[in-house]
């Protein structure tokens, strides 16, 4: 056997196991991509249900938006005409009501000073005119006052 009988049997033998890998690779890859049909396939069957079944809930969601979007207006509605009734009412018994309190009030006054006139009291001492305190419409001298009134009607002195 010369050196080129060796070289070609090496090369022969370097062939078949390059063949034999490259099989094997083809092999497994054939396998792989069986595998990736099936589960594409598996994966379009569940996804078609899914599908319509999402379409049937966007379909179920924009009628309910659409329910809601009435209600909706139909609140704006109604705060509208009870803005417009309370605007009404307003203008319609506001006027007249103030004047009936306001007449009421005079009444009061008037009776209420027709019973019982209240006489003018003398201002303090050098201190200026008495404190008074305002209560609900009624002007009634202040404790303070009142206290150095009874201490100068008994002659004392402040």
């Amino acid at each position: 056997m010369s050196g080129g009988e060796v070289a070609g049997i090496l090369v022969a033998v370097f062939w078949a196991i390059l063949v034999s890998f490259l099989a094997v690779v083809l092999a497994r890859l054939a396998q792989t991509l069986r595998a990736t049909t099936k589960l594409v396939a598996d994966v379009t069957e569940q996804a078609v249900p899914l599908l319509a079944d999402a379409s049937a809930t966007v379909r179920s969601a924009q009628s309910q938006l659409d329910k809601v979007d009435a209600i909706a207006s139909d609140v704006q509605e109604v705060t509208s005409n009870a803005s417009a009734l309370s605007t009404t009412v307003a203008s319609t018994f506001g006027g007249p009501l103030v004047k009936v309190a306001a007449f009421g009030y005079g009444v009061r006054q008037a009776l209420g000073r027709r019973t019982a006139p209240e006489p003018e009291p003398e201002p303090a001492r050098g201190r200026g005119p008495a404190r008074r305190t305002v209560i609900v419409g009624r002007t009634v001298p202040s404790a303070r006052g009142r206290r150095s009134r009874r201490r100068n009607a008994r002659g004392q002195k402040d």
